[in-house]
């Protein structure tokens, strides 16, 4: 069984590999179906309530939904799937018996780590493809309460602009930059904190500095009169982008479109650091299941007749929900500005590979 090699025995290596994708998979579909079910609970009363909504709605509401759960809890079923089967090694003493053929602990798990990095690589894959639609798809489809969505057309729809006390709202934004056209426009004109005038309008270009806006009414508050104004000019100050890069949802992005967003932003001098965050965990995050047979693998050494198998699988469980609880807090921080983009999205994951790697030499080698 020993050899020069790193992996010094390809049945060994096969044997490993498979067992710990079986059970990460298994793993993975009994949270996928329990969840989506504990979600559906939620959500089938939402889309029931909207008229002409059934069953097809539901399962379209599941097909949406589903991806989302698979990436989430995907780094979990690693982390599982990674301490079932090594407990399964340790318990039927085949873990002895790889050490006792020559296999030192990294060889022993070097297999999981290299399936790891495949479920890692088709993550990111998953994620970019399938998930970064089905939550855009999702996200639009409960703006409108779960019903009909308007056909996709590439044009930004009710979008809210703040300008010092004033409050924009546009129904539909078309194209980019100067060439922006409005429609469905509404300016509420505050003073003080109280609203003043409603100015509406059918439509709207760039004009200047500001906004022409053709076919207004202004709707005065204090006496409750409506006053036709025409063509007017308004909204000095609020740039194009405003409107067309108003909102950009992260997670409704593939890496390669949030990549450009954020060059967009960054050109219109917008702040960009959450979104940084954001784009480097979209990387981080798959690679995270390269982590967990690092952090599972206490569960496979020591004796298990000694009765500590349950508490070392516990460990490994603690260790792998450190990293989870870590990365979160780390995202958070970086989503507020007190940590750069890419220590929010790395610093765990570096940490956590140190503390797994300490762990094993400490406790093994």
């Amino acid at each position: 069984m020993s050899g020069p090699g790193f992996f010094p025995s390809r049945t060994v290596t096969l044997y490993l590999g498979r067992m710990f994708l079986t059970r990460t998979l298994a793993v993975l579909l009994a949270l996928v179906l329990v969840l989506q079910a504990l979600d559906l609970l939620s959500e089938s009363g939402r889309i029931l309530a909207h008229a002409g909504n059934g069953e097809a709605q539901i399962w379209r509401y599941v097909s949406l939904r589903v991806p989302e759960i698979i990436a989430q809890f995907l780094p979990f079923s690693v982390l599982l799937g990674t301490i079932i089967a090594l407990s399964t090694l340790n318990q039927n003493s085949e873990v002895i018996a790889l050490k006792a053929g020559g296999l030192s602990a990294h060889q022993v798990l070097a297999p999981l780590i290299v399936a790891s990095l495949g479920v890692a690589a088709v993550s990111f894959a998953f994620n970019d493809s399938v998930v970064s639609r089905a939550s855009a798809a999702l996200d639009q489809w409960q703006k409108v309460e779960y019903g009909p969505v308007p056909a996709a057309s590439g044009d930004r729809v009710n979008v809210w602009v703040r300008t010092e006390n004033d409050l924009i709202h546009v129904q539909q934004v078309r194209g980019k930059g100067d060439a922006v056209r409005l429609t469905g426009i509404t300016a509420y004109q505050r003073n003080g904190g109280s609203l003043k005038t409603i100015i509406s309008a059918d439509s709207g270009r760039r004009d200047g500095k500001g906004w022409r806006i053709e076919n207004a009414s202004r709707f005065d508050v204090a006496e409750g009169t409506i006053t036709p104004l025409g063509s007017l000019h308004v909204g000095d100050g609020v740039r194009p982008d405003q409107f067309t890069l108003a909102s950009v949802d992260a997670d409704g992005l593939s890496f390669g479109a949030l990549s450009t967003a954020i060059s967009d932003l960054r050109r219109a001098g917008r702040p960009t650091k959450a979104l940084e965050g954001a784009l480097w965990h979209k990387l981080s995050g798959p690679l995270s299941a390269v982590l967990m047979p690092l952090l599972g693998a206490v569960a496979a050494f020591g004796l298990a007749r000694s009765g500590k198998l349950f508490v070392r699988a516990v460990i490994g469980m603690a260790l792998g929900f450190a990293y989870f609880v870590a990365d979160n807090f780390a995202l958070a921080m970086g989503n507020l500005g007190a940590y750069p983009p890419f220590l929010a999205a790395w610093a765990p994951f570096l940490l956590f590979l140190l503390v797994g790697e300490a762990v094993l030499v400490r406790t093994e080698e």
